[in-house]
């Protein structure tokens, strides 16, 4: 399976994460860069990507803190940290069944440092 890098940067800082091909990554790497608007949900950053696709068969809504996943209501990448709000005990609950891309390389934790409407920037790494 080809995998492919890509770096999420916002103004305090950035991480880089490693993609599985899948059709969504596909998709997403053609539609980059992407320049959006962050959104905070408990421990979980997501923003509109512009991109549109279906639910994969193996879409998951617990996932591992560090999941780079794909909301496909709102065409946005979801990338939890820790808690949701409806999150049960530590998991990483997404706001329904997503699209599991990759992984985060670094410490997902950093994400905690994205501010609701802080300016964030996707390219391939």
């Amino acid at each position: 399976m080809r995998r492919m890098q890509i770096r999420i940067s916002w103004p305090a800082g950035q991480l880089t994460a490693t993609l599985d091909e899948t059709p969504t990554s596909k998709a997403l790497a053609e539609a980059l860069p992407i320049s959006a608007s962050a959104n905070t949900w408990g421990e979980e950053v997501y923003f509109d990507t512009g991109v549109s696709v279906a639910l994969e068969h193996d879409a998951q809504q617990v996932v591992a803190p560090g999941t780079v996943a794909f909301w496909t209501e709102g065409d946005a990448l979801a990338l939890p940290y820790g808690p949701t709000p409806i999150s049960r005990g530590g998991e990483s609950r997404l706001a329904s069944p997503c699209n599991v891309l990759g992984s985060f390389d670094g410490d997902p934790r950093l994400l905690s440092t994205v501010r609701e409407g802080d300016p964030v920037r996707v390219e391939l790494a």
